[in-house]
């Protein structure tokens, strides 16, 4: 069975569609256009703003007119990330899906439920003549994976609803009515080309295979961060042995927990074997320190040429002390609500770059706005004693939740009249773009809900099936509740 064949009929056809256009984050022309033609092909209206976005609108079913609009809000990118043995192209490739009992995958990369699902939800309600609603817009905003761009240049005139549906949440259940904000905080180390001394052995010491996952929403799993797994490894054998470091790369994305990466260092011939054995006792001690939470941790080393070049000696020392000793993890949780991580921060990506400079991405996060801010400032003060300079995003607010909202009361009624339970009433330590969207209407109600998926922003995400048809039912019973209020 093709996911096209799953039910209900029309979700499960239009996330199909979705998955086969290219949208990686600052490249959504191909999902644009696609969007365009969907609503031109099915006479509806639509509009786009400058920054890119996307709204559809849909009338009332007769004798709803004058019912509150609804906002269906989705984004329109997915954060790529394959494993380091697949060959795709995300600007070209469809996504290669395949269905796993009750989950939907894909083959080496990430699936694009996030938030591809929320996207089939709201195209489907567009094109479903069944259903009792009031006025419907269907807002696709932009580039939500690497800043909320489109939510933050969303068009004053984009849309007119009062009531919003935030379809980019991951677990069936749950209702969603706050989430954390955020803010990046970037360092850059420049360094000299130093020559690769001779009489050293050169090495590339890698890890993959770890779970990585959502920064937000995974951060408090305990899960390990690579970058980190091979700074302390580097920093230990300098502590030893004399060691240059000619390259350090991991991760990729600010909002994904490194999953991979590795380093090119070179050790005196003489001390290579004791380096071995240390690696050996190592890899012994992280597997036994993440047992039960990692359940594959590779570690590889290999021989390479002796480069040309490394990183002089005083910052490759510097990048490995800063990166060891970085801050990364929960920092602190919520005294309101039990269980909710308040504030953390991701040591995200370490790249090389041009002009002889290293880049290191980290992302914070956090539901109090002037902790959002000192945690981006022990991270920016921890760097620039490394020696680097440090800059900051301008940040995206947080959404505080609003206990009296009357579409949290319609979304709760409707999931318990449809399923047999109340649901969780939870804020996310995430960032969703609601924030951004109260801060320009601020009339606006909103919640936040969707289907159960796990493994988002890594290779491992999938979606849960059952849950989809559950998302489904409780989407058009709100709208029809709305309606009927």
């Amino acid at each position: 069975m093709e996911i096209k064949d799953l039910k209900p009929a029309l979700i499960w056809q239009c996330f199909d569609e979705i998955t086969k256009v290219p949208r990686p984050s600052c490249h959504e022309e191909q999902i644009r256009e696609y969007l365009i033609d969907f609503a031109k092909k099915h006479n509806i209206d639509y509009k786009t703003d400058k920054c890119g976005n996307v709204v559809m609108r849909k009338a009332a079913t007769p004798g709803h007119e004058n019912a509150p609009t609804v906002i269906l809000q989705a984004h329109m990118d997915m954060v790529c990330e394959k494993n380091s043995d697949v060959e795709h192209d995300f600007l070209k490739d469809p996504i290669n899906t395949y269905i796993d009992g009750e989950w939907v995958k894909a083959k080496g990369t990430t699936l694009g439920a996030d938030n591809g699902i929320g996207m089939a939800a709201a195209m489907a309600v567009m094109i479903d003549d069944t259903l009792e609603h009031g006025p419907v817009e269907a807002l696709f905003t932009i580039n939500e994976e690497i800043g909320l761009e489109g939510a933050q240049n969303l068009g004053e005139d984009m849309i007119q609803g009062t009531m919003l549906l935030n379809l980019d949440s991951e677990d069936d259940g749950e209702i969603f009515v706050g989430c954390a904000g955020g803010i990046d905080t970037t360092a850059v180390f420049s360094y000299k080309k130093s020559v690769a001394p001779e009489h050293f052995d050169y090495l590339k010491v890698s890890v993959s295979g770890l779970l990585g996952g959502h920064s937000g929403s995974d951060i408090n799993t305990g899960r390990a961060n690579a970058n980190k797994l091979i700074a302390r490894f580097i920093w230990e054998c300098s502590q030893k042995w004399d060691v240059v470091v000619a390259e350090f790369d991991g991760g990729n994305l600010r909002n994904a927990i490194p999953r991979e990466a590795h380093a090119i260092f070179g050790i005196h011939t003489e001390h290579k074997e004791a380096m071995k054995k240390h690696l050996a006792k190592y890899i012994e001690e992280i597997k036994n320190e993440y047992k039960g939470v990692e359940p594959v941790m590779n570690f590889e080393i290999e021989k390479v040429e002796r480069p040309e070049y490394c990183i002089d000696s005083e910052t490759s020392l510097a990048l490995v002390r800063a990166l060891y000793s970085a801050p990364h993890g929960v920092y602190s949780m919520s005294r309101d609500l039990e269980g909710l991580v308040e504030t953390s921060t991701n040591l995200a990506a370490v790249k090389m770059i041009e002009d002889d400079k290293i880049r290191v991405t980290t992302s914070q996060r956090s539901s109090v706005e002037s902790r959002k801010n000192d945690i981006a400032g022990q991270v920016e003060a921890h760097f620039q004693l490394a020696g680097a300079e440090v800059s900051h995003s301008d940040g995206y607010p947080g959404w505080a939740p609003n206990m009296e909202s009357p579409i949290m009361k319609i979304s709760a009624d409707a999931y318990e009249e449809l399923f047999g339970v109340k649901p969780a009433i939870k804020a996310i330590h995430a960032g969703l773009e609601c924030g951004l969207f109260l801060s320009k209407y601020p009339h606006l109600d909103m919640v936040s809900f969707g289907p159960t998926m796990t493994g988002v922003h890594s290779p491992d995400e999938k979606l849960l099936i059952p849950t989809v048809e559950k998302f489904w039912q409780h989407l058009c019973r709100v709208l029809t509740k709305v309606a009927n209020s």
